[in-house]
């Protein structure tokens, strides 16, 4: 039996298990189907029948009082018949579906009332002296008619009664029914899985096996063996790996062998990546380099026994070098920013984009001796990327227009221009109204985004005082705080330099971030804008007093699409856009947070340069 057919045998008690529960399943809703039949066939056409009865008899009763006010015999009569003749098929349906106690009897004494009833009707016509018909009508008939509706009305309250008895016992059933099944369910799941797991595990204690002798074999204990019983893949596997131990002792015999293995497997390693690696050394040069580097950049070790770089074409060797310089100098691993840091190399096959990355490689004492430069090949994941971009942007451009004119519409109804609005009309346009504005507002974000993603904006840079930033920041956000109870406060250090900024650009920063913070603090809480000096210019704040910023969320609070906790954008898009403007300004962004304790958003902008004729905006 091989393996795949083992670990298909370990999930049967999970499916056995399963497969139990499924029947109880189908057994319960059949009984409840059942249950609900019952209701039915026993009580349901009998409470159809009352309810026509009445009907009739009350048909019936109307004859005899229009005729003694004057009316036409034959017509009224001939109506009476049919009506007679469908209360007598009704009680003959009630007479033949009893199926409650008492029934029987009651529908027995409304045989016998309504036999009365005909008996007294038959005799009304041969009364001709109109006195005498209305206390024949008053005295016998209208009695008789009395006596027929209440027997009617019995027959009809005990079914009605049953059948609401019947649906609470059904109800009843159902929640023990739904109890049974989830204690069943649950039982049938740990007893599979812990049936599966146990055979599971013992399937796979071979493979506990096989990776201790392997790691014994990676050790340098080439004597060391596996021994597994069988001929499925795992033995077959065990000789494979004990055939590689015989040919490592070989090896091991020779201080030439270990040589040529660490430099085979080191380079066939290399080589296994499809994507361009370059060793460097200490001092910049090439150590080593893999199939697809020569293959990409045109390096090779050969010939970059000169120049380190010589061979590489102008915009990967400007990125090779910078990565390098940057492990080299001691500042860490290098990871690029985003898809804008791809650079391109053309193809006879087409353009082709790669995104370097660089980690240190450290000596045994601990100090770097080199750096490891990775060319990753992301065409496919830009070109997705762009796609995706342009499908926001294009859905986003045909939504506007729809959406500007629903908004007029609902406009023009609110304004009562077609014609005057109940309140509940005028309710429903008002939460339409407001979604729209909801939806307008996700469709310009989405717009904004794009064309900042799209280099389709240029930034309108001058010199501007923070203090001016921050006031018409908070000015603008004041009538929001108030609503919901917040206080606003500001505080700007003396002595800071002006900060070259779009102005609009960076009041869209600054919403985004105020938004937020407002919206994450409770009522009476205060929400502080500041602005202090920065490392290459001016940082500033943005404190609130709300719950903060889980720390596995603070790495990609900033990331396109991702909402944190009691965030105010409706599609996660404000943060990303804030960074978006940021770094097209050359500044920094980013979030400090504890849990309970509230967050500390914060950007930096670069200090103005002071340029001939360029005033600092007030």
């Amino acid at each position: 039996m091989n393996v795949r057919m083992k670990v298909l045998l370990a999930q049967a008690p999970l499916a056995i298990a399963l497969l139990l529960v499924g029947v109880l399943a189908t057994g319960t809703l059949s009984s409840l189907g059942q249950q609900a039949n019952t209701i039915l066939t026993d009580n349901y056409r009998s409470v159809l029948a009352a309810e026509r009865m009445k009907e009739s008899i009350e048909r019936i009763e109307d004859a005899p009082s229009l005729l003694l006010i004057g009316g036409s015999n034959d017509q009224r009569m001939s109506h009476v018949a049919v009506e007679r003749q469908r209360f007598e098929s009704e009680l003959r349906v009630q007479e033949g579906n009893i199926t409650e106690p008492g029934e029987d009897e009651a529908t027995r004494k409304l045989r016998a009332v309504w036999t009365a009833y005909q008996e007294h009707f038959d005799r009304f016509p041969a009364v001709t002296d109109t006195a005498a018909a209305r206390a024949f009508y008053l005295e016998e008939l209208q009695p008789a008619f009395v006596a027929v509706r209440n027997a009617a009305d019995t027959i009809l309250a005990m079914n009605q009664n049953a059948m609401v008895q019947k649906g609470e016992r059904a109800q009843q059933t159902a929640e023990r029914m739904n109890t049974v099944l989830m204690l069943a369910s649950l039982a049938a799941l740990l007893g599979g899985g812990l049936l599966s797991i146990t055979i599971t595990s013992r399937l796979l204690r071979p493979l506990g096996l096989m990776t201790r002798t392997v790691q014994r074999i990676g050790e340098g204990e080439f004597d060391a063996r596996i021994s597994i019983p069988g001929r499925d893949e795992l033995a077959q596997l065990a000789g494979h790996v004990n055939a590689m131990a015989v040919r490592l002792s070989h090896y091991r015999r020779s201080s030439l062998g270990d040589l040529l293995l660490a430099q085979q497997a080191s380079q066939a390693a290399m080589d296994s990546l499809p994507d361009p690696v370059v060793v460097f050394d200490l001092h910049g040069g090439v150590l080593n380099v893999n199939r697809a580097a020569e293959a990409v950049l045109g390096l090779t070790v050969e010939l970059a026994a000169g120049d380190p770089l010589i061979a590489v074409a102008p915009p990967a060797r400007a990125v090779l070098q910078y990565v390098r310089d940057h492990v080299l100098s001691g500042k860490g691993v290098y990871t690029p920013k985003g898809f804008e840091e791809a650079t391109r190399i053309s193809f006879a096959s087409g353009d082709r984009f790669f995104l370097p990355r660089a980690t240190p490689v450290y000596a045994e004492e601990g100090g770097i001796a080199g750096a490891t430069v990775i060319f990753q090949d992301v065409t496919r994941l830009r070109r997705v990327d762009e796609l995706r971009n342009d499908l926001v942007s294009t859905v986003a451009h045909e939504l506007r227009t729809p959406l500007t004119s629903l908004g007029m519409a609902i406009h023009v109804c609110l304004e009562q221009v077609p014609g005057p609005l109940t309140g509940k009309q005028a309710d429903l346009l008002y939460g339409a109204r407001d979604d729209c504005e909801r939806l307008q507002s996700i469709v310009d974000e989405l717009l904004h985004l794009a064309r900042i993603q799209g280099e389709q904006i240029t930034l309108d840079q001058r010199p501007t005082s923070p203090a001016s930033l921050i006031e018409t920041a908070v000015e603008a956000q004041r009538a929001a705080a108030a609503e919901r109870h917040v206080q606003l406060e500001t505080a700007v250090l003396p002595g800071l330099s002006d900060v070259r900024a779009d102005r609009e650009r960076v009041q869209v920063v600054f919403m985004s971030l105020l938004t937020n913070a407002i919206h994450q603090s409770p009522p009476h809480a205060v929400v502080r804008v500041r602005a202090l000096p920065g490392q290459e210019g001016v940082r500033f704040e943005v404190i609130d007093a709300g719950e903060g910023v889980p720390k596995e969320l603070q790495s990609a609070v900033f990331e396109k699409f991702l909402q944190p906790p009691g965030a105010a954008s409706a599609t996660g898009l404000g943060l990303s856009i804030a960074k978006e403007i940021v770094e097209a300004h050359g500044g920094q962004i980013g979030v400090e947070s504890e849990a309970g304790r509230g967050s500390t958003f914060w950007f930096t902008l670069p200090a103005a340069v002071t340029v001939t004729g360029i005033q600092p905006e007030a």
